[in-house]
């Protein structure tokens, strides 16, 4: 972990960063173009969207500008985006990538995700994903918001299984037993709202720890994140904070300090229950 270039190998060889920016909640429009832009330039090689948070025209001409300003190829970068819930099923599936890449102007997607573990409809997106993959036309596929035994329905009809699980994963929720099985199944683990929607930074516990390193809570947050081996996307759209969140290699946290921040779990969620959702 030396920079913001550095990259975990998932279980097809392919590099995905450790570290990216998050646009969940970020309006299409020119903060988003800039917040992409500005992350590229200051080294940032991941960017995560979704077709549901309506911003992939947007993180495009983000990215079409981050590669021209900081003379970046389109190879070195790991673009991330999700099938919705209501586009679910094999033709269906196929059609929302294919919406995917027009709005983001890419010919192809580093990583394309199951956004919500829809009961029925998955296993046919899956076979989407498969065929995609198969085809060359994305480098890596995989899940969000999956449970262990979402998972294990998944993998009993898979030919290949996921290789990144994206979940909700901050110190209020460590998801420990999601994580073990993840790891058994060569499944990489990926943090969604990493700083419980900003309700830890008040946190007195991390403030203490975050006081002893010379950083900040965030900062805290994510280097936690990376040494529990989570890659993660901190969302912002403020150029000071887009650096603070990548401010993160040039120290440790000890095993005391991972120790108790791994004792602040409650399992409590900021975002909606994957066993138990409506959408």
């Amino acid at each position: 972990m030396k920079n913001l270039k550095s990259t975990k190998t998932l279980h097809n060889g392919v590099e995905m960063p450790l570290l990216g920016l998050g646009v969940f909640r970020v309006e299409d429009g020119q903060e988003l173009i800039d917040a992409v832009k500005i992350a590229i330039k200051h080294g940032y090689r991941s960017i995560d969207t979704a077709s549901i948070y309506g911003n992939e025209v947007g993180v495009g001409q983000g990215i079409r500008k981050g590669i021209k300003e900081g003379n970046v190829a389109r190879e070195e970068l790991f673009i991330t985006s999700k099938v919705w819930n209501s586009e679910l099923g094999y033709e269906e599936t196929i059609a929302a990538y294919e919406e995917s890449l027009a709005k983001l102007g890419l010919e192809y997607l580093d990583l394309y995700l199951i956004h919500w573990p829809v009961e029925g409809k998955f296993k046919e997106a899956w076979k989407a994903l498969e065929t995609l993959y198969k085809e060359g036309r994305v480098k890596a596929i995989g899940v969000s918001n999956f449970q262990i035994h979402h998972l294990e329905e998944l993998m009993m009809d898979a030919e290949i299984n996921p290789m990144v699980n994206q979940v909700e994963y901050h110190p209020r929720l460590t998801q420990k037993e999601l994580q073990k099985f993840c790891k058994e199944q060569n499944i990489q683990l990926e943090a969604w709202s990493p700083l419980m929607a900003g309700q830890l930074l008040d946190n007195e516990e991390l403030q203490e720890i975050a006081s002893r390193h010379g950083k900040s809570v965030a900062q805290i947050i994510v280097r936690w994140d990376l040494q529990n081996d989570v890659i993660t996307i901190p969302k912002s759209t403020k150029e000071h904070r887009i650096i603070e969140n990548a401010d993160v290699f040039d120290f440790e946290l000890t095993k005391e300090d991972m120790d108790q921040i791994n004792q602040l779990n409650k399992n409590h969620r900021v975002g909606p229950d994957p066993d138990n959702f409506d959408f």
